[in-house]
């Protein structure tokens, strides 16, 4: 069996009525885990997708390789999305990143840990990640309609009513798993936020997560293409940034991974992961992002360094900084604090500077590149108004939500794509039982 490549033209739903029939609506990550579950469970499933092809961000997710999950537990993953994360505790809990690789082996699909945690496809390929996924959903007796479009979902008078370009499919109940607004271009446009809104869900503003920042100074933007393999990125209130004494400063978020100079702003692991707590701010500049270019060196450290006058008079503040840094950066550091001279003549205002310049480096953010780029969405529908064990509206009975459309963005490394498998699969679980 293969997905149907065209639109759905009529109902394809059982007419036996002890059978419960279900429609899910996306077949990405949690959409595919949903069917699958659904239809292993007994029930007659359609899945509808508007795109051309099932998974598409999936086949576009980790440079085309697809980081499927993190080499970590339950409780790992539930850290990952900060307050958040206790509504994933059990969903994720009942199927943790073990039992995401124990289900893809079972599929076929060989996998890998790399030194960062990420656990990705041995083969390297997204294309296997999306076709176990789905032929799973397939073989299960899932049947996945392709172009597929749904304009709404109401309630009817035995269940529910999903509207298509083709006409309305009745069905018992429904699992939204439609997505975002991040790619767009994958067909993530936000559509699920309006039907949800109508049926009295509340939509927690939505933003780009996991997003490249436009920002910074011209001297960081000559950096593009620089990459530092470890720095901590930590996002403050603007307000305590500048009012309060270091020592009672609390960061909103602190990420310690690598980060990439952009001729617009910043990306890599570090800035991305802290990006969504920027876009939570009303404004960018209610914010601080600051960055530490040296999280294994103390400050006082960093001072004696820079104090030592051994070795003679031609050593410079940027030979010393060198040590730690790559050049480019080392150069663009002490020219930044007018402090391009030798130790000799190192005042301890300039010390001061060039210590800050290293562990508390602040760069003004102007904003970022946006749901194009955007590798989730954070907001979506409030978590409080759905059932965490079972993904079930608690405001309307039979509808399911799942996946990226839930108020949930995690770090980068697998994260959100656990989540998805989890959610989807509890959705499937529940959607499926044979009780009212």
């Amino acid at each position: 069996l293969t997905p149907t490549n065209g639109p759905l033209m009529a109902p394809d739903l059982t007419n036996d009525s002890s059978v419960r029939k279900i429609v899910v609506i996306g077949a990405g990550a949690a959409g595919l885990m949903a069917a699958a579950e659904s239809a292993e469970r007994g029930a007659s499933v359609v899945l509808l997708e508007k795109n051309g092809k099932t998974g598409v961000k999936i086949l576009m997710s980790g440079g085309t390789r697809c980081n499927i999950t993190q080499d970590t537990d339950a409780r790992g993953i539930a850290a990952a999305f900060g307050r958040s994360g206790r509504f994933l505790q059990k969903s994720v809990g009942a199927f943790d990143p073990a039992a995401v690789v124990k289900m893809f082996h079972n599929c076929g699909v060989d996998t890998k840990v790399e030194a960062t945690g990420k656990i990705f496809p041995i083969s390297d390929r997204a294309v296997h990640v999306r076709d176990a996924l789905r032929d799973r959903a397939v073989d299960a007796g899932a049947k996945i309609f392709l172009r597929s479009a749904v304009q709404d979902i109401q309630r009817a008078r035995s269940g529910w009513s999903v509207r298509t370009e083709s006409g309305n499919i009745d069905c018992d109940r429904v699992i939204v798993t439609a997505g975002g607004k991040s790619w767009p271009g994958c067909g993530t446009t936000g559509d699920a936020y309006a039907w949800l809104h109508q049926l009295g869900h509340t939509i927690v503003r939505t933003r780009p997560a996991l997003v490249p920042l436009v920002g910074g100074y011209p001297w960081s933007h000559a950096l593009s293409g620089l990459t530092l393999e470890d720095c901590v990125a930590s996002v403050y209130s603007r307000e305590d940034w500048k009012n309060k004494s270091p020592s009672k400063r609390k960061p909103l978020i602190s990420r310690q991974s690598s980060w990439l100079f952009t001729h617009r702003g910043f990306s890599g692991p570090a800035a991305m992961d802290v990006s969504g707590t920027i876009t939570r701010a009303r404004r960018f500049d209610e914010v601080a992002l600051v960055v530490d270019f040296v999280p294994d060196l103390s400050i006082s450290q960093l001072e004696a360094a820079l104090r030592d006058r051994s070795g003679g008079g031609r050593k410079t503040t940027g030979s010393v900084i060198a040590q730690w840094l790559p050049n480019r950066l080392a150069d663009s550091i002490v020219a930044a604090q007018d402090a391009n001279l030798p130790l000799s003549q190192l005042s301890r205002s300039k010390l001061g500077d060039l210590v800050g310049g290293l562990k508390q480096c602040v760069f003004p953010i102007e904003g970022t590149r946006g749901f194009a780029k955007a590798e989730v969405t954070a907001g979506g529908v409030q978590l409080s108004e759905v059932d965490p064990k079972t993904m079930e509206s608690r405001l309307a009975r039979g509808l399911f939500i799942a996946g990226e459309v839930l108020d949930l963005d995690g770090w980068i490394g697998g994260y959100n794509f656990q989540a998805a498998f989890s959610t989807g699969r509890a959705a499937g679980i529940a959607a499926s039982a044979s009780s009212p």
